[in-house]
Formats: C-alpha cells, structure tokens, sequence
C-alpha cells in the first residue's frame, strides 16, 4: 500500500472515531448509553411498547403510496394530521384526469373534518431547498380561502429538518415512510415499472398500518403539534386489533428541541443496531444514504466474521445522492475491504431502460430487513442527520410473513424477474440472480455502484457531524 494511502486510512479512521467517540459521550449524558454499546437483545428496542393485532401493508413505489394516501384523504370522516419535510400546495397525488391539487384535496376534505399540516420550516438561511420564503407561500396557499391548519415548525438543530412523512386519518388510519407530497428534487410518481421517461426515476417505500400501533403515531403528530402550534388535542383512543402484524413505531427526537422529550429520543438508531448485531443469515438495506460510522461499523463485523456461511449483504443506494457521495462511497470502501473478496457483499444502484434511453433511478426508501424476521420502513436515513438530529419516524415490524412477502416484490422489481424467480434461499439468488445481474454489462436494471472514494472521501459526514452535533 502506497504512503498516501495509508495516511489516507489514518486520516478517516481517526476522524470518524472522535465523531463515534462524541456520539456515546452525547446519548451517555442524556440517559441514552445502552444504546451504541453491543448488547445481547436482539429485534425490537426496549425503549418504545410494541404493539400487536395490526394490519400492516408496504406500498412499494410512489404511484401506489400517493394513490393510496389521496383516498385515504378523501374517505376521512373526522380528521387529517399530516407531518413532513416539505408539501407543495399543487402537487396532485395522483395522475388521474381531474385529479385535485394537494391543496384544493386538503381544502375540500376541510369542509368536513379537521385538517392539520405540520411542516418544516425550511432552513434559517436559504442556502438549500426549500427555502424559509417558499414554505412561507406554501402555507399561506394552503390556508387561503380554507379551513386547513398550516403550521410551519421551526424547532430544528442547526443545518438540520424535520424530515419524517406521515399521513394519520381519523386516528384509525396511518401511512409512514419516505413519500414527500412535492415534485422538489424529483418526480415521486414512479411505478415498478420505471419507465426511462423522465430526468430521473423515483424507488419509496410507505407502511399502510391500522390497529392499536396508529395510536402511537397520532400520539407522536400530538405532541409536536401542541408545541408548535400552541394547540392542545386530544390524547387519541387505542384502536381495536385489526390483524395479525407486530409493529413498533420508533422515531428520532434531538434533545432540546421539544419540551415533551427534552432528552431526546433515539430508537430508530437503537433498532437499526440491535436488528443488525443479530443478523445471520441476510442484510438487506435501501437507503439515500449510508454515511453512519456506527452502522457501517456493524456491518464491516459482520463481512469479517460472518455468522454463518450464507450470510449476504445487499445494498441498494442512489447512484449520485443529492448530497454525501463521496462520504457514502467511503464507507462502501471500507465495507468491500473488511468483504476482501469473501463474495458476501454486494452494492448496487438502479437504472432504468426504454428503447434507447436510460435515466438513473433515484433511491429515496428507507428500508431494511434482517434475515426475513426484521423489517424497518419510515424516514430515517443512515446518517448521522437521520439516526441523531433529524426528526424521524419509523415503524418496526417482525411480522415474518410480512417481511418475506415484501422482499421478494422488491426483489422481483429490481431484477425484473417474476416472484417465483426470487423465491429461494436469500444467498442462492444473490449469488445466481442478483449478482451477475449487476456484473452483466447490459441494459439491466441493475448496476454495480461505481467508484469507491478514498477513505478521506468521506470526511465531509464526520467533519459535518463535528460541525453541527453539538
């Protein structure tokens, strides 16, 4: 190994342990420290009441998460609390001749039932999208001639969101994952069927959930809603159970933002974590990121001491995020490296192909399942934004029958072959599938991810983290 590299290796290890080091000393003191230290339980966090008798369906892709959501909207009998990033006013959840403007569809469901949206305020200085002035207009558009509650919250940690995507309806219904109600940065009417018809396609993911586990999502809109609007609402009733599904609703809440967890709140990290240690057999994450040291650490274990021999991890990410590339390709060096030719890890992007044109997928899910008896589906990222400063929320299920099914349709999706294709042991169609798949050169979906960054490549996620995590 050349000199430059090997001060290249010292140079982000040594980085990325102070930002590590920092991150135990920070949830340490705020009563949080069993959190990153390896512990023998495994699935759920002990933090957060899980909760049974649920239905949970995944809706995989926007088209069917934004059609879904839209008649969720209109059948609402009493009320509609919405939470995300950012909403625009003429977004049309669906493509359908005559559909209504988000707006216009808020408005009209108005007439009969309380309407509640909590938003993101957009950054103090408008140095990214969307801007304090624009999500001001919006709102403002939102309100005009209607009865909707717009409210705009401003409680973030410095260069940080609110990032969560949630849909609650009539405290009996919700949706959570990663589907924001705006065209900004991309076009989330996409199908999986991606056709190459536009600058880039769109892969989400949204959970459908009905049961006892909506209370703690209405729970959680409540609480942030009585303090940024000054509004009290009522604490939501249980639903009855309603299905077979286990699922626990974890979130990330930075301290001193909310005065209802003034210590803050950190299960999605926790979940990811436990899920992780206790892998054997399959990791299968897709994310927009993959910048956390204390992720990649996990994984890079288990690549050098795999827990069994089929054990495999598939990552699927963006080719180009909207920001953090070279740092996500730094930790995919670390991870091949710590892999060193074992043929247990395999990283890929997603294209899409029509006649003569390709245009790269875009991978905005946020999803991870373990060994069939594990699956995370929300807003959370794997960065240090997501699992510590960001506000985030996700659902957690160990519904194996769940689990399964919505492996192979994503599966089925991405190598474009029929269920029955995909339906084997995780390692065989990994190897046989989805590797030479993403190894073929041709106009396949899928696609190795090119470029791996030098170590120091990924410096600006720890420098970024040691900047603003304060």
């Amino acid at each position: 190994m050349r000199l430059l590299d090997v001060l290249d290796n010292q140079l982000g290890d040594g980085l990325e342990a102070v930002l590590t080091a920092h991150h135990v000393r920070r949830l340490r003191w705020l009563g949080w420290g069993d959190v990153l230290p390896a512990t023998d339980d495994e699935g759920f966090t002990p933090h957060r009441d899980r909760r049974m008798g649920n239905r949970a369906t995944v809706l995989i892709d926007g088209e069917k998460a934004l059609a879904s959501m839209a008649a969720a909207i209109q059948a609402a009998r009493r009320q509609v609390h919405i939470a995300g990033w950012h909403s625009s006013p003429e977004f049309r959840l669906t493509r359908e001749p005559g559909a209504p403007t988000l707006r216009d569809l808020l408005a009209t469901t108005a007439e009969r039932a309380a309407v509640r949206l909590l938003l993101w305020a957009g950054p103090p200085l408008p140095v990214f999208q969307p801007t304090r002035r624009s999500v001001r207009r919006g709102c403002a558009e939102f309100t005009r001639d209607s009865k909707v509650r717009c409210v705009l919250d401003t409680r973030e940690r410095t260069l940080h969101c609110h990032h969560e995507k949630i849909v609650i309806i009539d405290d009996e219904l919700a949706f959570v994952g990663g589907v924001d109600f705006t065209a900004l940065q991309g076009d989330r009417h996409d199908s999986p069927r991606h056709p190459a018809d536009r600058p880039i396609g769109w892969h989400d993911v949204m959970m459908r959930i009905e049961g006892p586990i909506v209370a703690d999502v209405a729970e959680h809109f409540r609480q942030r809603w009585t303090e940024a609007a000054g509004e009290g609402l009522p604490t939501p009733v249980t639903p009855p159970e309603v299905g077979r599904s286990t699922v626990q609703f974890v979130r990330t809440l930075p301290e001193k933002t909310y005065d209802f967890a003034p210590r803050g709140e950190f299960t999605i990290l926790d979940a990811y974590l436990r899920a992780l240690r206790s892998a054997e057999r399959l990791v299968y994450l897709e994310n927009q990121f993959l910048w956390s040291p204390e992720i990649a650490d996990v994984l890079i274990d288990k690549l050098r001491r795999p827990p069994s021999e089929d054990f495999r991890v598939v990552l699927v990410l963006p080719r180009k995020p909207s920001n953090g590339a070279d740092t996500t390709r730094g930790q995919l060096g670390r991870l091949i490296e710590a892999d060193n030719g074992g043929r247990r890890l395999l990283a890929v992007t997603l294209t899409a192909h029509d006649g003569a044109n390709s245009v790269p997928i875009y991978l905005h899910a946020k999803l991870g399942i373990v060994d069939d008896r594990w699956m995370t589906v929300g807003s959370a990222n794997l960065n240090e934004h997501s699992l510590f400063n960001d506000t985030e929320a996700n659902l957690v299920t160990d519904d194996g029958e769940l689990i399964r099914d919505t492996r192979l349709r994503l599966w089925s999706e991405h190598l474009q072959r029929p269920l029955s294709q995909v339906d084997g042991e995780p390692a065989t169609v990994v190897d046989r599938l989805w590797r030479p798949l993403a190894k073929h050169r041709s106009r396949h979906r899928l696609t190795l991810l090119p470029n791996v960054s030098r170590r120091a490549g990924r410096l600006q996620g720890p420098l970024r983290g040691l900047l603003v995590d304060g």
